[in-house]
């Protein structure tokens, strides 16, 4: 359809929208007020990944068309722990490390939403606060009556762990309940109209806009985005060396750039539209690159993500090294540092030690297939030991793409 909001026609036109649970609906409150929109992350680690990088992007994409972004930090929720594509149950965590978890997590919303009290500003809530005082009887008694468990039992993250016969407590049995009350809660006390969030959560936002309507008769509204994987098929957020995180702490900035810079040539339109604040125009343009010219989109694409998530001068820094690494053969100021004694380390250790290979194991195959080299010099001995002199460096590089730099304490 042909939206008349400026909210779904800029979701739109970027490639945000997969599933609306009322699009003409939405699109004719966004188009005469304010909506206060939400997305919920839970608090399991430190920092989020780039798998939850086209959420936030979407509360960003809120707020530029005049809406009202709320991040909804699950420090309730991740108590529980979600078991949407989960095959075990999650972690139990400490009320202090979720406290600290989120505390670290708020860093890439302050990059990215404004915050404050005006109208318009973005708001960081946790559902814990309201979550924590709900007493057993009184869930049961309010909410439980709303759900059958028939209807439960029909659920993806419930039906397919029960499918593939791996156990699923009764704890997080209940998270679609908690869910579904938090969206009740926000329309209720906030106004809240709108819930958003990757489309294995359809189900759940489905479930919070039924309860919403059945407990109060408030009509509130659902989009999701679509399942975001690379060219090839991987989920979004992972690396050869791991999570892609979004915290500097986490993730060195350079090694956050070059992710980005090493994307496959058919993501780079599609990921300029999600990522970046670049007019639709000019990314039309980068798209129509080939051959060797797409590195050229490649590197704005890798630029313009870094200045969001990690700052300009993070930016600048990743591209100068990147340029100093490859196009001049030296060593960039940026590059992942490993220190060592005056023993040094074993070259296959080394690789794993900066993340450029899994395991020792596959450390020995990539210098076993001549991917592995130390100061530009191919090696083949996974037992050879890296020495370093004192004040001094060496260059180790892993394929054309890893490098990173081993120094002397």
């Amino acid at each position: 359809m042909t939206y008349t909001s400026s909210l779904l026609r800029l979701l739109d036109e970027r490639g945000y929208i997969h599933q609306l649970t009322d699009a003409a609906g939405l699109d004719a409150i966004a188009s005469k007020g304010i909506v206060p929109g939400y997305i919920g992350f839970d608090a399991t680690a430190a920092s989020l990944h780039i798998g939850s990088l086209v959420q936030i992007m979407m509360l960003r994409r809120l707020q530029q068309t005049g809406h009202k972004p709320i991040v909804l930090m699950g420090g309730g929720t991740t108590r529980i722990g979600d078991p949407t594509g989960r095959d075990e149950s999650r972690k139990m965590l400490t009320d202090e490390t979720i406290e600290a978890n989120i505390a670290s997590i708020r860093t890439i919303f302050s990059r990215l939403l404004t915050f404050g009290d005006g109208p318009t500003d973005a708001v960081m809530v946790n559902n814990h606060d309201w979550l924590g005082k709900l007493g057993y009887i009184q869930l049961l008694q309010e909410v439980g009556t709303h759900f059958t468990v028939n209807r439960m039992l029909s659920f993806d993250s419930v039906r397919l762990r029960l499918e593939r016969e791996q156990p699923m407590t009764f704890l997080e049995f209940n998270y679609m309940i908690l869910q579904g009350y938090d969206f009740r809660h926000l329309a209720k006390e906030m106004g809240v109209a709108l819930q958003m969030g990757g489309s294995d959560q359809w189900g759940n936002i489905v479930n919070g806009i039924e309860l919403t309507r059945r407990m109060d008769s408030r009509e509130v509204f659902g989009l999701t985005t679509p399942l975001l994987t690379t060219a090839d098929g991987a989920k979004m957020g992972k690396s050869t060396a791991g999570a892609v995180w979004l915290n500097e702490d986490m993730l060195p900035a350079y090694d956050f750039w070059q992710y980005w810079r090493n994307c496959d040539d058919r993501d780079v339109g599609r990921f300029l539209r999600l990522f970046t604040d670049l007019p639709l125009e000019q990314i039309a343009e980068l798209e129509t690159l080939e051959g060797a010219a797409i590195n050229e989109a490649k590197a704005v694409l890798a630029n313009e993500v870094t200045k969001l998530c990690r700052g300009d001068e993070a930016a600048v820094a990743a591209a100068e090294t990147a340029q100093k690494t490859f196009a001049g053969g030296g060593l960039g100021e940026d590059l992942p540092v490993v220190e060592v004694d005056a023993d040094g380390i074993r070259l296959g250790a080394a690789c794993t030690a900066f993340g450029f290979t899994a395991s020792n194991g596959e450390a020995k195959r990539k210098i076993a297939e001549g991917a592995v080299r130390l100061d530009d010099e191919i090696m083949d001995d996974p037992a050879y030991v890296v020495t370093v002199d004192e004040g001094g460096v060496r260059k180790l590089s892993v394929g054309k793409k890893r490098h990173g730099v081993i120094k002397r304490i």
